[in-house]
């Protein structure tokens, strides 16, 4: 009797697993038109960056802009990237200090310059450069999004990543196949921030100053009017959310930095460098982090500086 039992809960066991065997995982694909997913956890890399393998892995779904400078992509870059340094979507009338220098071009110039390089918002986009450097990848990720376009990404690790998993080089330029692309505003959830309301609002925002230390202390490398730095801005050099392999750092460990600086969610922050690159760059990464009073301010140094009657610390 005893051996009966045995033997029926031993089929038993055998259906139950034979069953189990034969059950499917379904995968279900993006639709069309959906970014492609990854599968990374930490919060930045995840809703900021892509790493290398999934860009090589992803090429026909997405369109890639070269943030780097026109020596630097004719010298080699990843095939079918747009050149798109930060200049080419910013106002290059004049010289460095005049008003208006550098800023983000109005809506209708951007909408004609993104059309003419097949974007129109439906297709993800990937920026890289080499960072740390000048975090230009940031800075046109910002413009994109400050447009509207938010399925953007940067290459974690930039160009040098993409040459450590031996992914293909080339030296053609491609011809994208020009859009039709229609800007209403700018994004009113990012706000772009001027010098006038940075003046008027010194003692009402903390102000983050991104620049090197050696810039904030008063060096004038890059033809700033004047040295030093805003009063009361907390010096947060942009290179230290990046590991000295040029990928950007974990999240917890991005919040830590954050937090030395006595920088919280709740806090209105306006980020500024020379040019509004690096500040665009931390304040979009910071904005991914819950810091969602961050914003860029893109006249930056040069601006200010320029303006004799506006205060300057040193």
């Amino acid at each position: 009797m005893r051996i009966k039992k045995l033997i029926v809960l031993f089929v038993a066991l055998a259906l139950l697993m034979g069953i189990v065997g034969c059950a499917k995982t379904i995968q279900v694909p993006p639709q069309t038109g959906e970014a492609p997913t990854t599968t990374v956890t930490d919060q930045v890399k995840g809703q900021l960056f892509v790493d290398a393998n999934w860009l090589k892995a992803n090429m026909d779904k997405v369109i890639v802009l070269d943030a780097r400078t026109a020596k630097d992509y004719q010298a080699g870059h990843i095939p079918g990237a747009i050149n798109s340094p930060w200049q080419s979507l910013a106002n290059m009338t004049g010289k460095s200090g005049d008003p208006g220098w550098g800023t983000i071009l109005p809506v209708n110039e951007l909408a004609v310059k993104l059309g003419s390089m097949g974007i129109n918002g439906e297709k993800t986009v990937i920026t890289y450069a080499a960072p740390p450097g000048w975090g230009e990848d940031g800075r046109v990720l910002w413009v994109l999004n400050m447009v509207g376009i938010k399925n953007v990404k940067m290459l974690d690790g930039g160009w040098k990543a993409w040459q450590a998993i031996q992914g293909a080089e080339s030296k053609d330029v491609p011809t994208p196949s020009p859009v039709t692309f229609t800007i209403a505003s700018l994004n009113q959830d990012l706000i772009n921030v001027t010098t006038d309301y940075v003046k008027e609002n010194l003692n009402n925002i903390k102000i983050v100053d991104v620049r090197s230390d050696k810039e904030y202390k008063g060096a004038t490398d890059f033809g700033e009017a004047r040295g030093g730095h805003l009063p009361g801005a907390i010096s947060l050099p942009f290179e230290k959310m990046y590991n000295q392999n040029g990928m950007i750092k974990s999240s917890e460990e991005l919040k830590k930095l954050f937090a030395d600086a006595g920088l919280t969610p709740e806090d209105e922050i306006v980020a500024y460098c020379t040019k509004g690159i690096r500040s665009g760059h931390m304040a979009m990464v910071m904005r991914n982090l819950g810091f969602n009073k961050a914003r860029n301010w893109d006249a930056s140094f040069y601006e200010w500086a320029g303006n004799a009657s506006l205060p300057i610390e040193k």
